[in-house]
């Protein structure tokens, strides 16, 4: 058993957590927060990674990955994980998507009755195109998961390693996945990472939701889990050319 892994799912668990429940509360009939907007999910997601970030660190995940394409990135890139530790660490940030999808499902257990669009239940757990279109939409997905990791990377390199820097390291990072969702994220609700999307995915699809539909997996593979992938080997990429 690697050290990492408890924090790794414990601290995804958490992101997802918090992260979906932004958008639950948005979506959902009759909650307070009803149609609160964009700005509120890009908020809710920036603080959401923070304290996943945190929680990953309370329980031993130094490198509070939270997303298999970073600790894929970081497998290639070298140093920092075996071979083995990478697919035990992608195992517990998927389980910890699903154990998130989970909590927020009993989180909000009498809204999905009164809900009745079940595209909207589904957006709660999972992401969804704008415009649905298959080339646009994994062009998106690659391109706003290269600059989160290589933005996650400028942050490291520029910060160190004072005590102080790295209790801030988290704000740096939300502030990262702000300005993507804010500027990146609308075409596709911004996966940029299959923690997010695929485990709460499953969690939609084994949950006895009321009046749920179709779980869309052709999206969550090709686009939300594809994309990302294909980002992250973009990043391994132009790390390794660019001696970044």
């Amino acid at each position: 058993m690697y050290p990492n892994l408890l924090g790794e799912f414990l601290g995804t668990m958490a992101l997802i957590a918090f992260g979906d429940a932004v958008v639950a509360n948005l979506l959902l009939k009759d909650t307070k927060g009803n149609g609160a907007g964009w700005v509120h999910v890009n908020l809710g997601w920036t603080f959401a990674l923070m304290m996943g970030i945190y929680v990953a660190w309370a329980f031993n995940a130094p490198e509070a990955d939270l997303n298999p394409v970073v600790t894929l990135f970081k497998l290639f890139v070298g140093g920092h994980y075996t071979t083995a530790q990478a697919i035990a660490t992608m195992a517990a940030e998927m389980a910890g998507g699903v154990a998130g999808g989970v909590i927020v499902y009993l989180l909000f257990l009498n809204h999905w009755a009164a809900t009745e669009d079940p595209a909207l239940k589904l957006a709660v757990f999972s992401t969804g195109p704008a415009r649905r279109d298959f080339k646009a939409n994994f062009l998106t997905e690659v391109i706003a998961t290269f600059f989160l990791i290589m933005g996650i990377q400028a942050i490291v390199k520029n910060m160190g390693s004072s005590e102080t820097n790295l209790f801030l390291l988290p704000f740096m990072v939300g502030g990262l996945l702000y300005v993507l969702g804010a500027g990146m994220g609308g075409p596709t609700g911004y996966a940029i990472n299959p923690a997010r999307d695929m485990g709460p995915r499953i969690a939609h699809a084994i949950l006895p939701i009321p009046g749920k539909g179709d779980n869309d997996w052709e999206y969550g593979l090709l686009i939300a889990t594809g994309g990302p992938l294909a980002g992250a080997l973009l990043a391994v990429v132009a790390f390794k050319v660019s001696g970044f």
